[in-house]
């Protein structure tokens, strides 16, 4: 902890509930993140060079979010929030083999479920882009449909690479499931690369070609998955009859799981409904709005994955395994030290894409077809988002600390209070800042969220927070202004845009300033009297 008194700060050690584990492990999903985000901006330049910002892309971009969406309410959503902690709790109380029954039960029932929705969304497309951008253009909104049924199966794989991945992480093995999206990613960059030019040869319109590769990469993740699964000789037996479907069902866990997916859905919806509701309204904009979004939100997911998802994923089964042991200290010191890593790192990436956005949109997007126009309304966009950068990540560590307690309703009640905030605050922003106030929106709703979250947990006392956090929080809020300082110095003493001809040497500036700033805001912690070993001191 880090206390007001000197003396004090040196009794923190939060590696009595394993930090130097935990940070091992957050580290090293946060490194496989950065490849995959590296590889996931490499295929965003390679896209907007390519495609350039259209109605077809508008539309490709309609019709990924559709899986997506469904792949973060389910798979990613509601049942890795229902099954991780029981699976945690089941491996901590029952042991490794009727664990790994748990596992087979599971995995049955989700593959017939994931049969049937796939039929339905194959069938249903046009009624999915509908609804989700409505505003389309004729063309675009052919396209999407055509797209979305070629993508649909991509959320069967993604769900079986859920529960893969939740099992993984419960056994600590956290490499395989960060590194996979990568897969993904390296499958939609050689459809852009290879896949485009040839569709174009053979009279197909090009953005067809990302269709493919969404797949493609779906195929790969899972693959990878199953493989590191029978490695560890937890790969599931998946039997597709009635009768299985009937014994597993019967199991007391599995039962559980489902019964807790109820207001999981509910929490995880409310967010994707969000989603919904921006796309259809940005649908409605100029044409390139969505291509705007999308653009800008890539950017802001890139600290968001590195820092909020590898915290999450480490420690969910670490908080179910403590809650599981009656271990309420540790629960709450591993709370208390992730969001101490939350402040530490959000805060100046916060800074960052507030401040330098410009820079930062016009490296990773501003080539080929993506025009200095597009560059502008991508940049507004990414600093609306990057408002909300803090709560975003937040949430990725308070969120845990519902779930790992069986507790998904409070999360689940406050994301639709919030829903009804963020669209609140889009009457008020989108007519005065068009697809910019969408962000700014989500920006602030995730603030909102936040704080919330926060304060349940510390009325329910599940999170005492440990002494030290005024000082702290002065560090960081010090250093992170002269960092501020700095970005909007090289923001407005470089040309970005007109560096357009001149790649690498803007890219080279960029690497400058970015390295530059990193060092900056540390040697500012550092003399505030900031010891960063104390994170992983035991």
């Amino acid at each position: 902890m880090f206390e007001d008194d000197a003396s004090k700060a040196e009794d923190y050690t939060p590696a009595t509930l394993g930090a130097v584990s935990l940070l091992k492990s957050a580290s090293t999903v946060s490194l496989l993140t950065l490849a995959s985000r590296i590889t996931g901006l490499v295929r965003d330049m390679l896209m907007t060079s390519t495609f350039g910002v259209s109605a077809m892309t508008d539309a490709f971009w309609v019709a990924f979010r559709i899986p997506n969406m469904l792949r973060r309410m389910f798979a990613e959503g509601a049942f890795s929030q229902a099954f991780v902690p029981v699976l945690a709790g089941s491996k901590t109380t029952e042991g490794d083999e009727a664990t790994h029954g748990l596992i087979n039960a599971v995995a049955t029932l989700l593959t017939m479920t994931l049969l049937v929705t796939c039929v339905l969304g194959i069938v249903g497309a046009p009624v999915l882009v509908y609804l989700l951008a409505s505003g389309l253009k004729p063309e675009g909104f052919d396209a999407a449909v055509l797209m979305t049924r070629w993508m649909f199966p991509y959320i069967a794989c993604m769900s079986m690479v859920a529960l893969g991945a939740g099992v993984l992480n419960t056994w600590k093995n956290f490499a395989i499931p960060a590194a996979t999206p990568m897969l993904l990613n390296v499958a939609m960059i050689t459809a852009a690369w290879l896949g485009a030019p040839w569709f174009k040869q053979m009279g197909i319109e090009p953005i067809y070609a990302m269709a493919g590769g969404v797949m493609l990469g779906g195929l790969l993740q899972l693959g990878a998955i199953l493989i590191a699964l029978l490695r560890m000789g937890l790969a599931p037996r998946i039997r597709l009859s009635w009768t299985a479907a009937r014994a597993a069902w019967a199991q007391p866990a599995t039962k559980k799981i489902v019964y807790l997916m109820g207001p999981a859905l509910l929490g995880v919806s409310v967010a994707q409904i969000s989603l919904l509701i921006n796309t259809q309204i940005a649908s409605h904009l100029p044409t390139g709005s969505v291509s705007w979004l999308t653009s800008a939100s890539l950017l802001m997911e890139f600290p968001t994955a590195m820092l909020g998802v590898a915290l999450g994923v480490v420690l969910m089964p670490q908080l179910a395994a403590a809650k599981a042991s009656n271990d309420s200290d540790k629960f709450s010191e591993m709370i208390d030290w992730g969001l101490r890593l939350v402040v530490l790192l959000a805060v100046p990436s916060a800074v960052a894409l507030v401040t330098f956005a410009l820079p930062l949109v016009a490296v990773i997007f501003h080539n080929g077809k993506f025009s200095d126009s597009d560059a502008m309304q991508a940049t507004v966009a990414l600093m609306g988002y990057g408002s909300g950068l803090l709560g975003l990540v937040a949430i990725k560590v308070l969120t845990p600390g519902y779930f790992a307690s069986q507790n998904i309703k409070g999360p689940a009640l406050i994301g639709l209070a919030v829903l009804i905030i963020t669209q609140a605050l889009n009457l008020v922003f989108v007519p005065l800042l068009a697809h910019a106030g969408l962000a700014l929106a989500i920006g602030v709703g995730a603030m909102v969220n936040a704080l919330w979250l926060l304060i349940g947990l510390l009325r329910n006392r599940t999170y005492i927070p440990q002494p030290g956090w005024g000082r702290f929080a002065l560090q960081v809020l010090a250093a992170s202004a002269l960092l501020a300082v700095f970005l909007m110095w090289s923001s407005a003493s470089l040309p970005w845009l007109a560096m357009k001809a001149e790649k690498l040497k803007r890219m080279g500036w960029l690497a400058l300033v970015v390295s530059s700033g990193v060092a900056i805001y540390f040697i500012a912690i550092w003399a505030a009297g900031l010891k960063l070993r104390q994170f992983m001191r035991r």
